[in-house]
């Protein structure tokens, strides 16, 4: 049967006289780890090792293999690997939300040292959505990572992925059966009222983050603290979530009131900058009229413009501990979940100030 027009025979000619287009030649193949290791003058098994990151190389040789493979234009087959090693070294992290600055710190430190493990980073957005965290946790699952790091709201789900896979949560304390990175969010809040208390302020009211454990705390610290100081009678709680328009909503209903509070403890920076644009609007000068504090003390804190009072929790080195406990998970996945409580403290910049003479 001859060849249809414009369709190039198995011999690479022309099917017809109206053909038209060139004809690819030969694919080069692929360089494999054998080429590579014959280039760097090394064995197949180092070559492997270095591929895989492993730290247990000469920083010599290491060099050698990574220059063989740029020259051979060689990249590993990492669907070949993961069926060889039985695991596909990678990490599935879940964070609430992509916009807050605080959870971009937090996975800088969980990259750095996974990657000094050999593991990559793969990042979802649960956007405060059970039902995204959930379909974020499943679309992991199916990629086989080898765990999972969970920074924001918990799914329902969490437990029978927690069987399957190593799973670490942070910033949520009441989940069975994983491995836990909490701040100490009552002190931290605390730590906030007691400033304030100390600069003179009574009129101090909180803006309540979204619905979780973190919130929760955060609010049990507030409250445990005006009570310390004789100030129950004060307690002012305005729901709000942990973003910035958030904020900027909470802040102008409590600075609308006939009875203005003199000060604003923030759940997070966000919500604190949200309040700074509520105060602004009304005219309401930070610090002389109204006091912030903010909570994560995250570089949005420091900007000079902004400057603002912040409880400090350590994402970076709180995003190393998840690592090193989602690592000792994966090496012994028997052993007994753990807590790890880290210590906030509080930086002080120009948002808050005495409390004004009302």
């Amino acid at each position: 049967m001859s060849a249809r027009k414009g369709v190039p025979t198995a011999g690479g000619g022309k099917g017809g006289e109206k053909g038209g287009g060139s004809v690819p030649g030969p694919t080069t193949p692929k360089p494999t780890i054998r080429n590579v290791a014959e280039r760097a003058g090394v064995s197949k098994s180092l070559v492997s090792l270095v591929m895989r990151g492993s730290p247990h190389v000469s920083e010599r040789r290491r060099q050698a293999v990574l220059k063989a493979a740029r020259e051979l234009g060689y990249r590993p087959n990492a669907v070949a690997r993961s069926l060889v090693e039985g695991r596909t070294r990678l990490i599935g992290a879940i964070v609430a939300d992509l916009h807050n600055p605080f959870f971009a710190e937090f996975l800088d430190g969980l990259q750095e040292s996974l990657h000094g493990e050999g593991l990559r980073m793969l990042v979802g957005s649960g956007r405060w959505d059970p039902l995204f965290e959930a379909e974020a946790v499943e679309a992991f699952l199916e990629m086989r990572v080898d765990g999972l790091v969970l920074l924001s709201v918990v799914p329902d789900s969490l437990q029978e992925a927690a069987a399957s896979v190593p799973v670490v949560v942070v910033g949520e304390r009441d989940v069975a059966g994983v491995d836990i990175v909490v701040d100490d969010d009552e002190l931290g809040a605390s730590l906030a009222v007691d400033h304030l208390v100390r600069l003179g302020h009574r009129r101090i009211a909180h803006i309540e983050g979204a619905p979780s454990t973190t919130a929760r705390y955060r609010r049990a610290g507030y409250e445990s603290a005006m009570r310390k100081h004789g100030l129950a009678d004060q307690i002012v709680v305005e729901p709000g979530d942990f973003t910035e328009e958030g904020g900027y909503r909470a802040a102008r209903s409590l600075l609308s009131r006939p009875d203005r509070p003199t000060a604003i403890f923030a759940p997070n920076d966000l919500v604190a900058t949200g309040a700074l644009s509520a105060a602004d609007e009304l005219e309401l000068r930070v610090p002389a009229d109204v006091s912030i504090v903010g909570y994560d003390n995250t570089h949005l804190a420091a900007i000079r413009h902004i400057s603002l009072t912040s409880v400090d929790q350590p994402r970076r080195d709180m995003g190393r501990i998840a690592a090193e406990m989602l690592c000792a998970r994966i090496g012994n996945p028997h052993r007994e979940p753990k807590q790890k409580l880290v210590v906030p403290h509080l930086v002080v910049r120009s948002t808050t100030g005495p409390a004004p003479t009302l």
